[in-house]
């Protein structure tokens, strides 16, 4: 007997064949939804990454702008001791009332003086003002009536900044309450 197909089975076939038709279908959907999804993280991703190489970039200019802004601190550190000495030799100077010595090694600190303030190093004199631990070295406390406690009253060593930045306090003396 031949194998015939009868309406019955060729409905069923058809319904099989649009069953298996339906489950590619919603096969394709959901490989779709999983790559669009997987598009989309990586999308993300992406826009991270991107932002996160910005702010890495921004953030390694600043750090160049700060280290060439603040490059000589050292230099200077070292140059400030020689400054101290030309004060003292001016003080000697013009105790033994020395006029060309005087003049001439005024001169030389002036000089000296200028070439820091061109390159942002500022000295730090703070008498009469509040002594102020970030700023001041206090050295010596002497008990006075005259002024209002912790306020400079003598700057024995001054302090020096190279832009917002602290090379060396200032050293100075600073009133206390009397005793009493």
């Amino acid at each position: 007997m031949a194998d015939r197909v009868t309406p019955r089975d060729a409905g069923e076939q058809r319904s099989e064949e649009g069953l298996k038709k339906q489950e590619d279908l919603e096969s394709s959907q959901r490989r779709v939804a999983a790559a669009e999804q997987q598009r989309d993280e990586y999308l993300d991703l992406l826009q991270r990454t991107r932002a996160d190489f910005e702010n890495y970039q921004k953030r390694n200019q600043r750090d160049l702008t700060e280290e060439r802004r603040y490059a000589h601190a050292g230099f200077a550190r070292e140059l400030l001791p020689i400054v101290d000495n030309l004060q003292r030799a001016l003080n000697a100077a013009r105790q033994q009332e020395g006029g060309s010595l005087v003049e001439g090694v005024n001169m030389v600190q002036a000089q000296l003086l200028d070439v820091f303030r061109r390159f942002g190093i500022t000295p730090i004199d703070p008498r009469g003002q509040p002594f102020d631990p970030n700023l001041h070295e206090a050295v010596v406390m002497e008990p006075r009536t005259d002024v209002a406690p912790n306020t400079v009253i003598e700057t024995l060593e001054p302090g020096y900044r190279l832009h917002e930045r602290i090379l060396r306090p200032a050293r100075v003396a600073v009133a206390a309450p009397p005793a009493g």
